[in-house]
């Protein structure tokens, strides 16, 4: 018997891209939405008279491509941006997000024995005195337990790579910790790092800035290789100043970073005393350093525009983008969905940059002002909206750009949002 064909690699890299524009999550919804669309059948190279990929078919090709090829996608799609002058590279900025994983916090095990979370509070119930303890005694006993969370004790067995955490929202879950470095002169996303998510910001900051500079570095070559007559476009010096929020601020990393010829713009957490800086001179100073550049305009400007940019980059990518939660399991299988994620969102970056359009589901808002369009059209003419039918002006037809200026200016503000919230004028 022949089993389920397989799928081509670019078929199923634009399948990925599609889950970033159109803000689906799962693999099913991807495959359902390839199968729903005409326009998506197209994008993707599906044809009219074939179905489309199975989501099992989508998972398998998953695991048999490898992350460095999802991460050369990603590398080529930031060789566009760079070709269009949208990567620099000299300002880079650095924060971090947590994605939910896909396991359940009732699941997880003790490291040492394996044992469930029910059966440890019923051992512990027991050495209590209770000897058949019910569910609300074992909700008592664990009310009264401190550090009842912790991930050198407990692990899902699902995905191991889960670490408890608390979210931005407050509710603890199992997730995974994505850090992007976003160019802070454009906004594109130069590299994507996928840690565990109870490692602190100090921590995985060296890996999200050794690939950051790597891929600087990489452009630089690639730029003196195909273009040396040209003016490059990425700063030869490579990464510059780095940019980041207070919890990447410490004395040692402050200092490695000086090291690799880096200034830093990274406010410092408040302390409750004075520091002691006997033996540690040389923290000292770029400590300083770090604080004198944020109290002049540059550093201020920087701080206000990194809240701008790196959000920006978590919007797209984690909420209108569907992936705060993931359907994945193990760092291995995430970290090539969210190459790929973040790859559509450098992509969108250039959509945007060329035709104004091309963050996720933002296709969608194109009906709206077409219905606007139609509206204006109608009211130029003289017809009533119910007319414009009869006129042969439908949503099938489309209007010249060098006509919405002049729409525009001959309706009245007030008549304007009368027929429609987004007018787009």
């Amino acid at each position: 018997m022949m089993g389920r064909p397989g799928l081509a690699p670019g078929v199923y890299f634009r399948l990925l891209l599609v889950g970033y524009f159109e803000g689906i999550d799962s693999e099913r919804g991807i495959s359902w939405r390839a199968g729903d669309s005409l326009s998506i059948r197209d994008f993707v190279g599906i044809p009219l008279n074939e179905g489309a990929p199975d989501h099992t078919t989508i998972s398998r090709t998953r695991r048999l491509i490898d992350v460095e090829t999802h991460r050369q996608v990603f590398g080529w799609i930031l060789n566009l941006l760079a070709d269009g002058g949208l990567v620099k590279g000299k300002r880079i900025g650095i924060d971090a997000t947590t994605l939910e994983a896909n396991a359940a916090l009732r699941s997880i095990v003790r490291r040492d024995n394996g044992e469930s979370y029910e059966d440890f509070l019923k051992g512990l119930a027991q050495q209590s005195g209770i000897a058949t303890p019910t569910r609300e005694d074992l909700a008592r006993v664990d009310r009264k337990r401190k550090k009842k969370g912790s991930n050198d004790d407990w692990v899902n067995p699902h995905d191991p790579d889960a670490r408890i955490t608390k979210m931005k929202d407050g509710c603890t879950h199992l997730a995974h910790k994505a850090e992007h470095a976003v160019d802070m002169d454009t906004g594109a996303v130069v590299a994507v790092t996928l840690q565990e998510a109870d490692l602190g910001d100090t921590t995985t900051v060296k890996e999200t800035l050794a690939e950051a500079g790597a891929t600087v570095a990489e452009l630089i070559e690639r730029e003196a290789d195909s273009r040396a007559a040209e003016k490059p476009q990425v700063n030869l010096g490579g990464i510059e100043e780095v940019v980041a929020d207070k919890g990447y601020h410490s004395g040692p990393v402050l200092k490695e970073m000086k090291a690799a010829g880096v200034r830093t713009y990274i406010p410092e957490k408040k302390q409750a005393g004075k520091r002691h800086w006997v033996g540690k001179e040389e923290e000292r100073d770029v400590v300083y350093a770090n604080r004198q550049r944020l109290q002049r305009p540059k550093g201020k400007r920087l701080l206000r525009k990194r809240g701008e940019l790196i959000e920006r980059t978590f919007a797209h990518c984690y909420e209108t983008g569907g992936m705060r939660r993931t359907h994945l399991r193990k760092h291995n299988n995430i970290l090539k969905r969210l190459l790929i994620h973040v790859a559509g969102m450098n992509l969108g970056l250039l959509l945007r940059n060329k035709y104004g359009i091309g963050t996720p589901r933002g296709l969608q808002g194109l009906s709206h002002t077409l219905d606007f369009l139609v509206t204006l059209i109608a009211q130029a003419i003289g017809l009533e909206g119910s007319n414009i039918s009869e006129a042969g002006v439908t949503k099938k037809h489309s209007v010249s750009p060098q006509y919405q200026l002049l729409l525009c200016g001959y309706f009245r503000p007030s008549e304007i949002q009368k027929q429609t919230s987004n007018p787009g004028c």
